[in-house]
């Protein structure tokens, strides 16, 4: 019987909500990722410790810290011949968690209307808060409109989506960079979504370099975009970023890990070294997340 996930985070009483945390390997012993990628995302983010956290794992290290954490993975099984750990199962263990975890669902955009009967299937059967997509890594111009019926989609069962952005670890240093296309990962296409669909709520996962500038002007102009700080140590944000986070950006950006690559210990204290105002902390930290899940704080 499927164990269907109820948001149960006291989001007053935790310290904050990482709105980017990946669920990399299912109790079946299946890798989000195939032995070459992993390898690639290992060298490239210098990492030496468990790249290969369950989500029982992910949920005992949030609660330790007392911070919420929105989990997920990524289903490109088209594009990479590999299928993802088993979403379900990141469902299930959330519901399992739910004093901590959050669970977004993933679907494979090439498999068209079977993708859609899938979102709605992981909304209502298991209660996932939203979806994670990556364009580079999933191989698909997130514009184009064969993919609108998707987003349709997600408007009508009201959960945000989450979309990768600028550079990637996947297939980092690799020939042809294991045929990963980053074009298909520039925030500009995320522009067409956000005016063709006003009423669906799209985070732009990491700082997009090397289109930055152009991250910050899209959330700035459109109400319904996001920026989570995912996937770069605070001491690489680009000078602009941390600018806008002080400024127009402070109701639009959102803590994020990218944990297990980035940990949250390491992001917090690079983070500590910005100079970001007291009153903004606050809101980067859960406020905007809660804008995000439509969560109330008291």
């Amino acid at each position: 019987m499927t164990t269907r996930y109820e948001f149960g985070v006291d989001v007053d009483a935790v310290q904050a909500i990482d709105f980017h945390a990946h669920v990399q390997l299912d109790s079946c012993g299946h890798h989000a990722l195939d032995g070459v990628s992993l390898a690639a995302v290992e060298k490239y983010f210098k990492s030496d410790d468990n790249q290969s956290p369950t989500v029982d794992d992910v949920a005992d290290y949030y609660r330790a810290r007392n911070i919420a954490a929105v989990v997920f993975t990524v289903d490109a099984t088209s594009a990479m011949a590999h299928p993802p750990n088993s979403v379900e199962e990141i469902a299930e263990g959330a519901a399992r968690n739910n004093d901590i975890l959050i669970p977004f669902g993933s679907v494979d955009p090439l498999q068209d209307k079977a993708a859609v009967r899938r979102a709605r299937m992981l909304v209502a059967d298991y209660g996932v808060r939203g979806f994670k997509f990556h364009p580079s890594m999933q191989n698909f111009a997130p514009n184009d409109r064969r993919f609108y019926p998707l987003y349709e989609a997600l408007v009508e069962m009201g959960v945000p989506a989450l979309f990768h952005t600028g550079q990637t670890g996947i297939g980092a240093g690799l020939p042809g960079g294991n045929g990963i296309k980053l074009r298909y990962s520039d925030p500009m296409l995320l522009d067409d979504i956000a005016a063709d669909f006003p009423e669906l709520t799209i985070v732009m996962a990491h700082p997009a370099v090397p289109w930055v500038d152009s991250q910050i002007s899209i959330a700035t102009h459109k109400a319904n975009v996001y920026i989570d700080l995912s996937g770069w140590s605070p001491k690489y944000f680009p000078p602009q970023l941390v600018r806008a986070i002080n400024g127009p950006l402070r109701r639009k950006a959102l803590f994020g890990s990218d944990s297990p690559v980035i940990h949250v210990d390491r992001w917090m204290k690079d983070f500590a070294e910005l100079t970001i105002k007291p009153e903004v902390e606050p809101l980067l930290f859960k406020a905007n997340a809660c804008d995000v899940l439509r969560i109330a704080q008291r």
